[in-house]
């Protein structure tokens, strides 16, 4: 199951890259047109998402690209936040880039660790915690509703 969430986040990614590519800094997609978004100017400091607690710091890339269907983000979990506890209603993918840190998923918890992807379905819960001293860094795509 590994190498699939794998395989379905890369091809995520780069249909990402092909959606993002055909937009244009206007509210109008300009064909050849793209969106670049710097981590440094779109950096903010937020409480762990679904009553998570502690803090993280968010980056929502292309959140301008107004006609984009997909949501591209890089959260940092700093120790002592996490994403809390939720119901998943469609299919997100997180891919862990850095760090440790547990995941629950419909009441059972495993080690997820840098490299690892993990596609959660419709219909199961899941939270996201960081273990150790250092920051858990994860990459989420989803489709925006």
């Amino acid at each position: 199951m590994k190498k699939n969430a794998f395989t379905l986040m890369m091809s995520v990614m780069f249909i990402t890259a092909g959606v993002v590519a055909s937009f244009a800094f206007s509210e109008k997609p300009v064909p050849g047109g793209y969106i670049l978004d710097h981590e440094k100017d779109i950096a903010v400091n937020q409480p762990g998402p679904h009553d998570g607690g502690g803090t993280t710091t968010a980056y929502s890339f292309f959140s301008k690209a107004k006609d984009c269907k997909l949501v591209f983000r890089k959260r940092v979990l700093h120790p002592g936040s996490s994403i809390g506890y939720h119901l998943q209603k469609a299919d997100e993918i997180y891919y862990i880039v850095s760090g440790t840190g547990e995941m629950k998923m419909n009441g059972e918890t495993f080690p997820v660790h840098a490299g690892d992807g993990i596609l959660t379905l419709p219909g199961s819960s899941h939270s996201l915690t960081p273990t150790g001293k250092d920051d858990l860094v994860v990459i989420i795509n989803y489709e925006k509703k």
